[in-house]
């Protein structure tokens, strides 16, 4: 058996918001849909979907929830994209390089609390 990908499924309130988020601002192509509360974003090569769970389920996200990060070239590509990025969503932690780990990275926030990074691994 040949594994083809890896999919993170994670809750979220409200699909349409969501969407647009991922696919609209950031620029993720929606790779796939499946019915109408679930879409599944390509990351080059990694997959996120995104559920609106009729049970109501509460996304993963806050100080213990989860992170979705997105390597980049290199720090000028960081900083470009935080410069296109910065007027236009929630911004968590400007860009900068992290004091324990070799990232130059920023996070942003989606509709629900997720961190978004962008990020160098040096």
């Amino acid at each position: 058996m040949e594994i083809k990908a890896g999919i993170v499924f994670l809750p979220c309130t409200d699909i349409q918001r969501t969407v647009s988020f991922y696919r609209d601002l950031l620029g993720l192509p929606a790779v796939q849909k499946q019915g109408e509360n679930l879409y599944i974003f390509s990351a080059d090569g990694s997959l996120w979907g995104f559920c609106q769970y009729a049970d109501g389920r509460k996304p993963l996200s806050g100080d213990q929830g989860v992170c979705l990060s997105l390597n980049l070239a290199d720090n000028d590509a960081v900083l470009a994209k935080y410069e296109e990025l910065k007027d236009k969503c929630d911004i968590y932690r400007e860009p900068r390089r992290h004091p324990q780990f070799p990232v130059y990275s920023f996070f942003l926030k989606d509709p629900d609390g997720y961190l978004v990074e962008y990020q160098k691994i040096a």
